[in-house]
């Protein structure tokens, strides 16, 4: 009988009992932590000791479960908003005329297409940190790779490649850069011309291998990973496209307003989650009005649209989970300590690449980008100075191992919405993307080794 692949979230459920049962096993500790000039936690090198033992029952593990709900609301409640405006301005048929005019122009140069829209999302994560921001594109993309004979994971690998490459080549983003190098003590933002002058080539490995799979799909439907898969609502193309009339292009113009003036306030105003779904929900009710339709129709489409991503928010809730679990059992700072101690014992340029494939390893552990940071850069920092590597080495390798591990790691909540609204099993993605993430990861150790030979600083 041959091995089936769980459910995705049956597969996260077992993550979590996995961590928890971690937490049996490892050593539980800590690192003293000190508060930095920005008022946040750092841990302090060298003060790791291990602590008494916390036993977490599996008890802990059921209670586990609606707690990590409670810590991801933002993106679960944001994942509903997006899920039901979007229901509100295809109502309109607005999307459909969209997607009529972009094969238009596009339809016989998915190449191109492909490259542009992960080239644009890179260059809006390096240079803004935007991750969230790119769900509502995602039903868009779905029906319009359908639309041009690809499927679903095409448009997923599009949308993921541009915000892991952009995370990973970041040149000026307030999540990841600027936190890593106040934590290292070095000039903000500075070192950035190596980072931008590597998204480019680090771009084009992405895009063709999002193309390489994209055609041989063309070519051949039957090798698709997403065969047997059903297409969510909303992400099959419509059998004809209507006419882009003025009240469609009103309602793109404030589709693209609303997401501006979020992305405005994210980057000025320390906005996030909840005020980017304010937005959308600002958004829903002017669509309604532009498009004409009542309350009754627009307050029903909301609720299905809403409906149909119910799955998404239970994923992404358990994937939450994993990491809950590992925090309370007191073994994240553990799993840093003795992943830091072979790095002390060999060359520069293996103990740079080394880091590289630390900060991977971790985002498992810790998805979140600035709290990688302020638990891992007090230790490569001083580390790096020890092994006669620059700090600013050290900060990119943060950024490869950050960036790229998050298209893949199963605890990053983002990647869990984006796989749930696009319909993409995780089993399905991980052989889509694992070989990418191993690409990415190879040009990544070439650079470091590279930044170290020629005194990167």
């Amino acid at each position: 009988m041959s091995f089936k692949m769980p459910h995705t979230l049956t597969l996260l459920f077992f993550l979590m009992v996995a961590a928890l049962a971690a937490t049996w096993i490892i050593p539980q500790g800590s690192f003293q932590t000190e508060l930095n000039e920005a008022g946040r936690e750092v841990v302090m090198p060298g003060t790791y000791e291990t602590s008494e033992r916390v036993f977490l029952s599996p008890m802990n593990l059921f209670t586990g479960i609606p707690r990590a709900f409670a810590a991801a609301q933002d993106i679960i409640f944001f994942l509903f908003i997006i899920g039901g405006v979007l229901a509100i301005i295809r109502k309109t048929g607005t999307i459909d005329a969209l997607l009529g005019r972009l094969l238009e122009n596009l339809g016989d140069k998915p190449q191109l297409m492909i490259f542009t829209v992960i080239f644009v999302f890179a260059v809006a994560s390096s240079a803004m940190g935007a991750s969230g921001e790119y769900i509502p594109f995602i039903l868009i993309l779905v029906a319009l790779c359908r639309a041009m004979n690809l499927d679903a994971m095409t448009a997923v690998g599009i949308v993921v490649a541009g915000y892991g490459i952009g995370y990973g080549t970041a040149a000026f983003n307030q999540y990841t850069v600027v936190v890593a190098q106040g934590v290292a003590d070095l000039p903000t933002y500075s070192g950035w011309q190596l980072r931008a002058g590597i998204l480019l080539p680090f771009v084009a490995i992405g895009a063709h291998h999002v193309w390489s799979y994209a055609r041989k799909v063309q070519l051949d439907p039957s090798a698709s990973l997403m065969q047997g898969i059903k297409v969510p609502e909303g992400g099959a193309p419509p059998k004809s496209y209507p006419d882009l009339t003025v009240s469609h292009i009103l309602i793109l113009i404030s589709f693209f307003a609303a997401l501006g003036t979020a992305v405005w306030g994210i980057a000025t105003r320390g906005w996030y989650l909840t005020e980017l779904g304010a937005a959308f929900v600002i958004l829903g009710i002017v669509t309604a009005l532009i498009g004409r339709i009542g309350p009754s129709v627009t307050a029903k489409e909301f609720v299905g649209g809403a409906m149909n991503l119910t799955e998404t928010a239970l994923l992404v809730g358990v994937a939450r989970g994993i990491a809950l679990m590992m925090e309370d059992g007191q073994i994240l700072h553990t799993i840093v300590h003795y992943l830091s101690i072979p790095l002390s014992v060999v060359g520069p340029e293996i103990a740079g690449v080394g880091m590289m494939i630390m900060q991977t390893l971790l985002n498992l552990f810790v998805p979140s980008g600035s709290g990688q940071a302020f638990v891992t850069m007090p230790l490569m920092a001083p580390l790096s100075d020890l092994l006669g590597i620059s700090r600013q080495v050290a900060v990119l390798a943060f950024l490869f191992g950050d960036g790229f591990a998050n298209m893949l790691v199963p605890t990053n909540a983002v990647l869990m919405g984006i796989l749930g609204m696009a319909g993409v099993p995780y089993d399905r993605w991980f052989r889509f993307c694992f070989p990418l993430l191993l690409k990415l990861l190879g040009a990544g150790a070439v650079v470091i080794i590279l930044a170290i030979v020629f005194g990167y600083s």
